[in-house]
């Protein structure tokens, strides 16, 4: 008997399980303080990317709007999608997920939003290959982050076209003398 009143190989089943349930999803006892600051630097962003391109749809206007206000939208609802599997991730790694974003880029320029969204994309870029070497170790927190580096990515490839496209046509009016 151990010194709680439990059969000795009971208690040491307990042990071996509660070690186990530590180990779980934590790469073994790794450290996820720098991964949690980092996660929370990519919410921040993701955050702020809800605001700039929420607020790149609503001022677009004139023809243009028909061709890019779904397009900043769209973006705005993938930054949210985003913000809410990394809040989620940072909670599930004992953070606090944080509620602050960054200055959001305004403008009314066509051309000028699209560059916005060209570096707001390829920051993100940044950020989560920047996770990614921090992840080292936790293979999960990895592929995790790699499905959403993808996305981000895809999103690079795409504002990237349109902003070449749109450096040689007539999309770098102002949105509101575009129609």
């Amino acid at each position: 008997m151990s010194s709680i009143g439990l059969d000795s190989d009971l208690h040491l089943a307990i042990i071996r399980h509660v070690l186990l349930l530590q180990t779980i999803g934590k790469g073994f006892n790794m450290d996820y303080s720098n991964v949690i600051d980092k996660l929370n630097d990519i919410l921040q962003h993701e955050w702020t990317g809800v605001a700039q391109y929420s607020q790149a749809g609503f001022v677009v206007t004139g023809l243009w709007r028909e061709v890019y206000a779904g397009l900043f939208h769209k973006n705005a609802e993938e930054s949210y999608g985003h913000a809410k599997l990394i809040g989620d991730k940072i909670a599930a790694l004992g953070g606090v997920p944080s509620v602050e974003r960054n200055p959001v880029r305004q403008s009314q320029d066509v051309q000028e939003l699209l560059e916005f969204g060209l570096e707001f994309e390829s920051k993100a870029v940044e950020l989560y290959n920047e996770a990614l070497q921090l992840s080292q170790g936790d293979r999960a927190l990895g592929v995790f982050l790699e499905d959403i580096l993808k996305e981000e990515q895809d999103g690079v490839d795409e504002i990237s076209k349109l902003v070449r496209d749109s450096q040689s046509g007539s999309a770098g009016q102002t949105a509101s003398r575009a129609g």
